[in-house]
């Protein structure tokens, strides 16, 4: 071991001894990603804190990574204490101690003479060894970048909170399968993320080994050579963009701007003074054949340049869906769209290229022109990195959606999705083989990245609900292969949250079952906003609600499960001391407790457990809804019945019928409390992550659906006047209720006798 073979001379005088073998408690470890070689050993326990050293000469570099674990132990009670008998032993790989370390960290350990033992090149840029030794723990990497990430590892080795925090020791060799792992993030289509939280998400997808982190804007980049663009409260300015770079870097993560440069370019192309620059009037696309489109592109990434120090720019450029509509059109219906397409796309990449940049773009456009893909220039392969990208699982594989870029000699990198758009919560049922899978194929044919992405398609995301998808796109781009998903659903709540009961695991899993419900029995696709929104009385949420109406049941109760795993999690974790996980103060705490009945306990990354909260409980109010309206029809429909019988019992019974829909506790007071105690949670979850640019536009559906079950109210109100006056009632179709469920169904409300 260790010390045996070097002495105590090699270790300063405040180190401890390194001793002793694996221990005899041995279990299995949750860690994400999983490491390529990973063999547990003892478990110490930690009532005495953690001393961390350092082995001189110490790389200002690696103490900085020091200090982020020191952070990080703090928050979770655990004091660092240089009289602790565990000891955490850093080490730049070069010297006879690391090549020590390195030789005990191989699956045999080997003996003897290690001088001649060295840590292969493919490990050295982001790899890192790490070996138990009794109490204690000693790694090692030949980077900056690997010694942060084995520092990263060294947190999720560590369960528990203050006096019951436990270390486990482990044996572990471990570097990435793919160069870049990173996370596309949509900043254009509604949440625009606050610089402190993009900041907490550097720190958060470090943390999982992710070293990319690309903005996309559409229009919410501040350019000063085009100020109108960027919507005020709502744009990414110059100041934003270098404090985020700043502050990234220590954390091993570059920012890269994804600015579209052709397609999905509305926000900026309905100013007037672009329109010539339109494909068609007030459209998305760039025309090619206007000679201020390329112009504009170049002002727009000399300015991202400039912001933006790192190696790559992404160019965006799909769907295009507007080219050949307007002003391309006779070019494209002479020549064909690829041409007209990548001729263009030719055009900016030559424009670029005195920035000095690789160039990502999107795949989706270009792969269905294979032949012309390939006879594309070298300049512009040389260039440039083809990003294919799909969001489903594909039982045929991913290989079509690269092949027609690896064949032509391009760099690929992958692109699969968390699946968060349009939906109350990520659908992980789609996001995780997808991510799975994908990068799976991306790693056999020699993808050098792995870009996972975020869409808020309808501008109702909440960052919040996405790290499930983020973690694991994390593990599949550094671990080898295909990564488990099985065994990243039982390690992603200990492992992010701290949650050791595992609940908060069958939580995710239960919203899983209750999405599934919808989609693959009801056949209404995932549990989407627009379902969400939906009127279940119109034209059209009579359709659904007939597809919905016999899975209620079973998506109320998948829903329901997953709030109470979540309470009960949070109980078995117990209170949270002030501040320490979230970084609130004691008043905040509070304010959140008492408005939003928000539970403080020591779970870590409390607002994603809150959002993951939202998410089941908007999907629980769709089933609701719909009962809910299923049950006023047939409430009216008896009540119509009752009101024309000549028995008086029967004729009675309408003020009851009446008062179920509304009264003190009505079915309309039920929906109307429904949507504004959800509007308050989205409010307050919405405002931990983002600036209050758009959410307005979010709080207005919210309000409207509001409105709606108040105006039948107040309808409901006004006819159970009429029956008191008058003892006549109008007409179901006069009120716009639809007709009572048919007793064939298994919520149709019962016919009375």
């Amino acid at each position: 071991m260790l010390i045996s073979r070097f002495g105590w001379a090699v270790l300063t005088a405040s180190l401890l001894a390194f001793s002793g073998e694996l221990g005899s408690n041995a279990q299995t470890l949750k860690l994400i990603p999983i490491p390529r070689e990973v063999s547990p050993g003892a478990v110490q326990p930690l009532t005495g804190g953690v001393q961390i050293n350092c082995v001189a000469p110490c790389a200002a570099e690696d103490s900085v990574a020091i200090d982020d674990l020191k952070t990080w132990l703090a928050a979770q009670g655990i004091a660092v204490n240089a009289n602790s008998g565990v000891n955490i032993l850093v080490v730049r790989y070069g010297s006879t101690l690391a090549r020590s370390i390195y030789a005990d960290s191989l699956p045999q350990a080997a003996t003897g003479d290690t001088s001649t033992i060295q840590m292969p090149d493919e490990m050295k840029p982001e790899g890192y060894a790490i070996i138990p030794d009794g109490k204690n723990l000693a790694l090692t990497a030949a980077t900056d970048a690997g010694i942060f990430y084995a520092l990263q590892t060294v947190k999720q080795l560590i369960t528990g909170y203050g006096a019951n925090a436990v270390l486990h020791t482990a044996k572990i060799r471990d570097w990435p399968a793919m160069k870049y792992r990173g996370l596309d993030d949509d900043l254009s289509r509604g949440p625009v993320t606050t610089l402190e939280f993009e900041k907490k998400l550097i720190r958060t997808i470090a943390a999982y080994k992710v070293n990319l982190y690309s903005p996309y804007f559409e229009h919410t980049a501040e350019y000063a050579s085009n100020p109108l663009i960027a919507p005020p409260g709502g744009g990414i300015s110059a100041s934003d963009a270098a404090a985020l770079v700043a502050y990234a870097r220590p954390y091993h993560v570059t920012i890269v701007p994804e600015q579209e440069a052709f397609g999905h370019l509305h926000n900026a192309l309905i100013w007037e003074q672009y329109q010539t620059l339109a494909e068609t009037p007030h459209g998305a696309v760039l025309a090619p054949g206007q000679p201020g489109s390329v112009p504009l592109i170049k002002q727009e990434f000399t300015e991202l340049a400039a912001e933006y120090p790192g190696p790559f720019l992404h160019i965006g450029a799909d769907e295009t869906v507007d080219l050949g509509l307007g002003q391309t059109k006779s070019d494209v219906d002479a020549r064909g769209l690829a041409p007209a397409y990548l001729d263009f796309m030719q055009q900016i990449v030559t424009a670029l290229q005195p920035l000095h940049r690789k160039l990502l773009f999107w795949g989706d456009i270009a792969q269905d022109s294979p032949d012309l893909v390939k006879a594309l220039p070298q300049s512009f392969k040389d260039s440039t990195i083809a990003i294919a990208w799909i969001y489903n699982p594909e039982p045929k594989g991913y290989a079509r959606f690269l092949t027609p870029f690896t064949n032509a000699g391009f760099e690929t990198w992958v692109s699969p999705s968390v699946h968060n758009f349009r939906v109350v919560y990520p659908d992980n049922n789609m996001a995780l083989p997808n991510i799975q899978q994908f990068t799976r194929d991306g790693q056999k044919l020699g993808s050098t990245g792995q870009l996972n992405t975020i869409w808020n398609d309808d501008g109702e995301g909440l960052f919040n609900q996405d790290w499930y998808g983020i973690l694991f796109g994390a593990a599949a781009a550094w671990q080898p292969g295909e990564s488990s998903i099985e065994a990243f659903e039982q390690s992603y709540a200990q492992v992010f949250h701290g949650d050791m009961t595992g609940a908060l695991n069958q939580a995710q899993l239960e919203i899983m079952a209750a999405h599934s419900v919808l989609k693959d029995q009801a056949k209404v696709g995932d549990a989407t906003n627009n379902i969400f929104w939906l009127d279940p009385w119109s034209k059209d949420g009579q359709k659904i609600a007939a597809q919905v109406r016999p899975y209620t049941h079973d998506l109320r109760i998948h829903s329901e499960a997953a709030l109470t795993l979540i309470a009960q999690a949070r109980a078995a974790a117990g209170p949270n001391p002030v501040g320490a996980t979230t970084g609130q103060t004691e008043a905040s705490i509070l304010y959140d407790a008492a408005k939003y009945g928000a539970a403080s306990s020591a779970l870590r990354e409390p607002d994603a457990i809150d959002a993951m909260e939202l998410g089941a409980r908007r999907m629980d109010f769709i089933g609701l809804k719909f009962q809910l309206a299923d049950e006023m029809a047939g409430d009216y429909s008896r009540a119509i019945a009752a009101s024309t019988s000549t028995d008086r019992k029967t004729r009675a019974s309408v003020s009851h019928e009446l008062g179920d829909m509304y009264g003190v506790n009505g079915r309309l007071q039920d929906l109307r409390g429904g949507y504004t105690l959800l509007r308050d949670l989205y409010e307050s979850a919405w405002l931990r992550s983002n600036r209050p640019y758009w959410l307005r536009n979010v709080l207005e559906q919210y309000d409207y659906a509001t409105q709606i079950w108040l105006a039948r109210a107040d309808k409901l109100h006004s006819v159970q006047r009429q029956w008191a006056d008058s003892k006549t009632l109008p007409t179901a179709d006069e009120l716009g209720i639809p007709p009572a469920p048919s007793p064939a169904s298994p919520l149709a409300p019962a016919t009375p006798q």
